[in-house]
């Protein structure tokens, strides 16, 4: 658990702010930590408009803007403390079709949040990250993986400035919008009388929206600079998630879709070198040096952690812990 007295006072802003894990933090810090400032940056002027109907405490901002507009976002990081930079396209199949579009906001936004914050004396930096910028095989995942190059090389160029970077990478999470859970439940309320399964071997990571925010909250505290924090997450069997919710309906297999994954990975093999273990998560260290030499083993909470075996993966089909069908069934309640 985070420490809320960390984020007190603390001005906060969140790109990408009014989607699932925007509101979901803005909850949390709202009810836990007393901030001055919580400023969600983001595009949709709908959902800024419906999160005000419900998170309209004085330290609420609403700035509507998008990450590839500079100017804007030098006005809306303004003596901001802590950026969190969740804003994306994440749609695999939308991006296949529109490439450019997820180049300018995923690559092109990253980097424009990297030059403001340096710009605007932030302290730290974190950006979500997801399994599928690694070994990516879709555009979605290629643009993820330059953004977190984006942010962990950002340390190297600070200078005397005091501003930090990182990257926070994690699976699937349970519920949230475009994910397969509301998906089979929408299936399911229609009267479906079979669900799609796209392989039944297929296995990812899963993970909820609070420990998503948790994770998130807790990485202020632990980072340096130039971390990739992976937590340690639960896997499930694609099949084992369809029969959590909807106990004895037949499956019908539609096959792997474009751009997917039979299995996820979070620390790849070829980073075995780099990856420390700690407790309840790993530390992907950065592959280049920087002006300033941190020793990563020991983090800014004095956790200590221990470099994994050669040859090491964190893989969703090799993952020792898994959810069952009943595990997820109380996730969801």
């Amino acid at each position: 658990m985070f420490d809320p007295e960390f984020f007190k006072n603390k001005s906060i802003l969140i790109t990408g702010g009014s989607g699932s894990f925007g509101k979901k933090c803005v909850q949390t810090l709202l009810g836990k930590c007393n901030p001055n400032k919580v400023i969600v940056y983001s595009r949709d002027e709908l959902k800024q408009y419906e999160m005000a109907q419900e998170f309209n405490a004085p330290a609420m901002r609403y700035f509507i803007g998008d990450v590839r507009d500079r100017d804007r976002l030098r006005l809306a990081m303004r003596g901001v403390d802590l950026v969190i930079h969740a804003a994306a396209l994440k749609q695999i199949p939308v991006a296949e079709f529109n490439p450019m579009e997820c180049i300018k906001t995923n690559i092109h936004g990253a980097n424009n949040v990297v030059d403001i914050a340096l710009e605007c004396g932030v302290d730290k930096v974190i950006a979500l990250s997801t399994d599928k910028a690694v070994n990516p095989i879709n555009l979605y995942g290629a643009t993820k993986l330059a953004a977190d190059k984006l942010f962990v090389a950002a340390n190297n160029i600070v200078g005397p400035l005091k501003t930090r970077f990182a990257v926070v990478r994690y699976g699937n999470v349970v519920g949230s919008r475009g994910s397969v859970v509301p998906f089979f439940q929408k299936l399911i309320k229609e009267g479906a009388t079979e669900l799609p399964i796209t392989d039944p071997r297929m296995t990812r990571f899963w993970i909820t929206l609070e420990q998503g925010v948790d994770l998130v909250l807790k990485s202020f505290e632990r980072m340096q600079g130039g971390e990739i924090f992976v937590p340690k997450i639960p896997s499930m069997k694609i099949t084992d998630l369809a029969e959590a919710l909807a106990p004895g309906i037949p499956h019908q297999v539609v096959g792997i879709r474009p751009g997917e994954k039979l299995h996820e990975v979070m620390c790849p093999v070829d980073s075995a070198h780099l990856t420390l273990e700690f407790d309840d998560h790993y530390v992907i260290t950065p592959t280049i040096g920087f002006v300033w030499d941190f020793n990563f083993t020991c983090n800014a909470l004095e956790e200590k952690g221990i470099s994994v075996v050669e040859g090491f993966e964190y893989k969703s089909d090799t993952n020792p812990e898994w959810l069952a069908p009943s595990d997820l069934q109380e996730i969801l309640k």
